[in-house]
């Protein structure tokens, strides 16, 4: 397996029996590559597995053609890479601009450019910098922590479940900003519980059960798969 970014043959978990057995993934910068699969299949460990924050028993992890399977999960973000869990992802307690401001604590440089680039990709949070996040609807309470993820200027964007907990108008707006996202060369990594809408937007798919690659393909592909469609998308 190649791309700018790649996990190889992941097996591991958290101590006592593996939930990661044999997975592998990839991505290039201005592309998409969805997880999915059933509950406990592994998707957000094989995630947690890529950032360095679950120890392996086998299997590596590459970005731009460098091995950093044994780099922390602060050097890994120190080399590029941006992760935004499902849970717990912005500060309520402080305002939409300092949350942007706390994404781009490793920068030492002028973050005007940057602040008007996030504010162009996500207009709501221009209208709303001055209020405390935690006042948020659900959907914008996402779009800062996705901003405050890109406010590093990522090489690649993790994004765990982004969608869990809205309504499916949100769904579609989260997803139209990963879209527009992607067309900026971010290299995206996204897992997800909504698969048909994920594989609708991947360039590339991998259905996850019990912690290795059932199937593998395009996103479009996957999503006319009569096997795939019957096992994991409702028919």
């Amino acid at each position: 397996m190649s791309g700018f970014f790649y996990c190889e043959n992941l097996v591991g978990g958290y101590g006592g029996e593996n939930i990661l057995n044999d997975c592998s993934v990839s991505v290039n910068k201005g592309e998409i590559s969805v997880i999915v699969g059933p509950n406990g299949a592994g998707k957000s460990t094989a995630m947690k597995a890529m950032l360095g924050m679950l120890k392996l028993s086998q299997g590596k992890v590459f970005l731009d053609g460098k091995d950093i399977s044994n780099f922390s999960p602060q050097d890994r973000v120190a080399s590029g890479i941006s992760f935004v869990p499902q849970t717990m992802n912005i500060f309520n307690e402080l305002t939409v601009k300092e949350n942007l401001e706390m994404g781009a604590y490793l920068r030492e440089d002028d973050l005007d450019e940057t602040f008007e680039e996030m504010y162009s990709l996500f207009p709501i949070l221009h209208e709303k910098k001055e209020q405390m996040a935690g006042e948020l609807s659900g959907g914008q309470r996402q779009q800062v922590a996705v901003g405050r993820a890109l406010m590093t200027r990522p090489n690649v964007l993790m994004l765990d479940e982004p969608t869990a907990g809205v309504s499916p108008v949100v769904m579609d707006e989260l997803f139209d900003k990963i879209i527009d996202i992607k067309k900026t060369g971010v290299a995206i990594i996204i897992v997800e519980q909504n698969a048909k809408q994920a594989l609708n937007i991947a360039d590339y798919g991998y259905v996850l059960v019990a912690g290795k690659n059932k199937f593998t393909g395009k996103g479009s592909e996957l999503l006319n798969d009569t096997e795939v469609r019957k096992a994991f998308l409702g028919g």
